[in-house]
């Protein structure tokens, strides 16, 4: 499958602009991954984190708001979570511990 708008060499939106959540479905089939309504909702947590704060949530930060341990979210996303948070949610690649 290939994603319809203009993504960086990783695989994260070129344009923030571009999200809604047919294209978090299409961004994670791309990495095998079935969306499901539990991630959507960790992805519009994010999302909202990002738009209030101007960054990407600390993992353990997230974890704690969401009230789920990083241990949950690894069993969940099994490499990455922020990241891959992130690149479905249509944020920058978060930086540090991820």
């Amino acid at each position: 499958m290939t994603v319809s708008v203009p993504v960086d060499g990783e695989g994260f939106l070129v344009n923030r602009d571009d999200w809604n959540e047919d294209l978090a479905r299409e961004l994670a089939a791309d990495d095998e991954f079935e969306m499901d309504d539990q991630v959507m909702g960790f992805i519009h947590e994010a999302r909202a984190m990002y738009d209030n704060d101007g960054v990407v949530p600390p993992i353990r930060i997230f974890a704690k708001k969401q009230g789920v341990s990083t241990k949950e979210l690894y069993g969940i996303f099994k490499r990455g979570p922020m990241k891959l948070i992130c690149k479905w949610g249509g944020l920058p690649k978060p930086t540090g511990c991820v």
